[in-house]
């Protein structure tokens, strides 16, 4: 509600408006008497720091909104969270899995589901031109946390199960699911996860306000559709900002997301001092995700394809460090992945194997001659051989379509927790 002493007030904000003249160090910005997309700073909403800060914005502005509960609450948390210094992701330890996959597995799939339709829903809505529901969303994304600190591998599963009709919505899921996982390995608290997970949520959602017959085309786009495509990071930028109680991280994000390093991406051309932490996250998971999905226009890559590719990026596209630190989440052999034995026969990995990265658990599905058998569950860590004697090693991660397998058709036979039940 607005009062007579310019003070907008609600449950998390008081915003008074201040003029420009009158700013002090440490006072955090949180609205502008313009768009933000006509000034030059990087995020909506920041603190002041600086004297150079406060003349930017005087130069800029000629009176914005002060935050002091926001201010209040930045406070708190930096002093908690290290997240944004120097050598942030140094000592940061995995923690241990809470429960096993088969455990989690029936409530990684609800939520999963759930979500991805919430997702679904959401970009119906904004098609329609109505605004984001934020808190629902929030909860949605507590609920992937949950399931991602109790076994990460049971949701990461689920990303597994690909359908390129779906792909804008399954895409803003999987990489919520995976910025998440990597949120954990590097031991993020539980309330970084649910911003993190929030960021890679919303991260393409401006991606609805683009033309179906570019976002679909089966083709590589013209320079004119290019143009247009890249467009999406502003649109994904306003949509969030009229979305009331939406994350200022995951405005960025969907912002953000084409930034690169080497100040080579769009819409801003940042380079790696101007870029969050949070969004390099979603960058690289948004980047594999797109990697190994099927498109309309190419099939979607193996996993030891897509990694070679974020290795390549690193450095000077990627933050190298992340890079590493989500190869190591993924493992080897991540979940859902379909490989060939040394001995011949083809599984599945259901589950990966955090000591023995190597070995992880296992469903045969076809044998030695590639013929399709009834499938079994295999613990490579607690198996070495075959029933012949021959020793049990993955040799490779195959595509699905080398042996017609598919892992969506697997799924809905209950090829994966049924087996699971009795494992």
């Amino acid at each position: 509600m607005i009062n007579d002493n310019n003070i907008f007030l609600s449950s998390s904000t008081e915003l008074t408006r201040i003029d420009v003249q009158e700013l002090k160090v440490g006072m955090y910005v949180s609205k502008l008497d313009r768009p933000w997309l006509e000034t030059s700073f990087l995020f909506q909403g920041f603190e002041l720091k600086n004297a150079a800060e406060i003349k930017e914005v005087q130069a800029q502005c000629d009176f914005v909104y002060i935050d002091t509960l926001k201010q209040k609450k930045d406070t708190r948390l930096k002093q908690k969270n290290t997240v944004f210094s120097k050598g942030w992701l140094e000592g940061r330890e995995t923690p241990v899995q809470k429960i096993n996959f088969n455990a989690e597995f029936e409530y990684a799939e609800s939520v999963y589901h759930e979500t991805t339709s919430l997702v679904k829903s959401f970009m119906q809505e904004i098609a329609l031109g109505r605004a984001l529901n934020a808190e629902i969303a929030k909860k949605a994304v507590a609920q992937c946390v949950q399931s991602v600190i109790n076994s990460p591998d049971a949701l990461m599963w689920m990303t597994q199960l690909k359908n390129k009709d779906e792909y804008t919505s399954q895409h803003s899921m999987n990489v919520c699911v995976f910025a998440i996982a990597l949120g954990r390995h590097i031991n993020l608290s539980e309330p970084e996860l649910e911003e993190l997970g929030l960021c890679g949520m919303m991260h393409d959602m401006g991606k609805i306000k683009i033309p179906l017959e570019i976002l679909n085309k089966p083709g590589l786009f013209d320079p004119e559709e290019r143009k247009v495509m890249k467009t999406h990071t502003a649109l994904g930028w306003k949509l969030l900002m009229a979305s009331s109680g939406m994350s200022g991280c995951a405005i960025d994000a969907a912002y953000g997301h084409h930034e690169r390093l080497d100040g080579k991406g769009y819409p801003r051309g940042l380079t790696e001092e101007c870029i969050h932490p949070y969004t390099r996250i979603v960058t690289i998971t948004d980047m594999y995700d797109a990697i190994v999905s099927n498109r309309v226009y190419r099939k979607g890559r193996t996993h030891l394809e897509a990694i070679k590719l974020l290795i390549e990026y690193s450095g000077t596209q990627l933050d190298s460090a992340l890079v590493i630190k989500f190869i190591e989440c993924l493992g080897i052999y991540p979940t859902g992945s379909i490989v060939e034995l040394t001995n011949g026969e083809v599984a599945i990995v259901v589950e990966v194997n955090q000591a023995k990265k190597l070995k992880p658990k296992i469903i045969i599905l076809l044998n030695k001659k590639k013929i399709r058998v009834e499938a079994y569950p295999i613990d490579l860590a607690k198996t070495d051989t075959d029933k012949t004697g021959e020793k049990y090693r993955i040799k490779r991660i195959a595509r699905a379509e080398e042996y017609d397998l598919d892992t969506n058709l697997l799924y809905k036979m209950g090829m994966i927790n049924n087996k699971l039940a009795i494992s």
